[in-house]
């Protein structure tokens, strides 16, 4: 994998994955996404959102045990691969960096 950047809403996914840890599922990342952000999102939009990232080498799923409350049905829960991190970290160290460099805008901790 190259060094490609996140797109927002990728990087809010790849973010949400990482709270919820090992219950990190679909709709499980969309109902945290709200109440993390306020911001909904449609499970069309975090499934193909969760596809790209998988394909890009930054997450990985599996199949989580059937439970009687899913009729049965199975999980797939997701979690960061070692690139996965190292995107969000990147990610993150470019925000700060700009951040910095803008001291009007900068937030300082109280």
């Amino acid at each position: 994998m190259g060094k490609e950047n996140l797109g927002e809403f990728e990087e809010l996914v790849l973010l949400m994955i990482a709270l919820l840890k090992e219950d990190a599922y679909g709709l499980g990342i969309c109902e945290e996404l709200k109440k993390q952000t306020g911001r909904s999102a449609a499970i069309g939009a975090v499934h193909a959102t969760l596809s790209r990232l998988a394909n890009k080498g930054l997450v990985k799923s599996s199949l989580g045990d059937p439970t009687k409350e899913r009729g049965g049905r199975r999980k797939r829960l997701f979690t960061l691969t070692a690139s996965g991190k190292k995107a969000l970290v990147r990610s993150r160290d470019i925000k700060v960096s700009i951040w910095t460099q803008i001291p009007e805008l900068s937030i300082k901790t109280i």
